[in-house]
């Protein structure tokens, strides 16, 4: 008597049924906005065309997916949404960014705070604090304008195109004599920090201290907030600025992949503005 094996001799894993839907649905979700044909899902998945066309019929019958009928491809639909709207009300963003704030202080010494955008202003909501005797603190709970200080400057940065606008035609608070309130040199500063990936804040929040922030996004790309380190001014030399801001900006992405958010794919070519 013969006997087939559960496992192939080569120890390669035997997806079911039910886990190349879910090969379908990731590499659908992977490539979002793109949308996927048939040939090209069971090509890049290697599944029979017939398979992965009945598991497509399948999805898109539970409105899981979307079938555009012109072009015969196929997107992420309502139920797709639903789940992860759900999954995303199930996050802890706080609870998921404390062990990044708690790396932070143990590898720079300094005071780690995470942030959370309100509308027009943000909130600090955690801290872990520096171990030094001369060291930042934030009271918890309080708000800040958008465009003082590195946490508000980075969730500035990270905004659409609209919701900025909309921000630097009111007003803009001197909140100390550093604080940046043209409209221009704000605007020259956020696209700088895009491109470095990090905000920095030499007593534009509060006189004499010195810190370092990159935002937080959700699954979605929204903003979410941010994380910082902050401390006296005099620590936060312009070495230690790039250097923290590195440290930032790496726990900042950790802390987004996390809650879902996959960065778009640079351009081909792709030079810097």
């Amino acid at each position: 008597m013969t006997t087939t094996p559960l496992v192939a001799p080569d120890d390669r894993r035997v997806r079911s049924g039910l886990g190349r839907a879910l090969d379908v649905i990731n590499i659908i979700a992977a490539r979002a906005p793109e949308t996927l044909g048939v040939s090209t899902i069971a090509r890049e998945l290697g599944l029979p065309k017939a398979v992965a066309y009945r598991i497509l019929k399948e999805l898109a019958a539970d409105e899981f997916l979307d079938f555009d009928e012109d072009t015969k491809r196929y997107r992420l639909g309502a139920g797709a949404l639903a789940v992860g709207l759900a999954a995303l009300r199930a996050l802890d963003v706080p609870e998921i960014a404390r062990r990044y704030l708690v790396r932070l202080v143990r590898r720079t010494g300094e005071t780690a705070t995470l942030s959370v955008r309100q509308g027009s202003i943000r909130v600090y909501i955690d801290q872990v604090l520096s171990p030094h005797e001369v060291r930042m603190s934030v009271s918890l709970g309080t708000s800040h304008p958008l465009h003082s200080g590195s946490s508000s400057k980075a969730i500035l940065a990270a905004l659409p195109a609209v919701e900025l606008d909309e921000y630097l035609a009111q007003p803009l608070e001197r909140v100390t004599p550093s604080t940046i309130t043209d409209p221009a040199v704000l605007r020259a500063e956020l696209a700088h920090i895009r491109r470095q990936g990090y905000a920095v804040s030499i007593g534009e929040r509060q006189n004499g201290a010195g810190s370092v922030a990159a935002a937080i996004r959700y699954g979605t790309g929204q903003v979410f907030g941010s994380i910082s380190l902050c401390g006296p001014q005099d620590r936060f030399t312009r070495q230690v600025c790039a250097d923290h801001g590195a440290l930032v900006a790496a726990a900042a992405a950790d802390v987004s992949a996390e809650l879902g958010f996959r960065p778009p794919a640079a351009p081909a070519g792709g030079g810097e503005e």
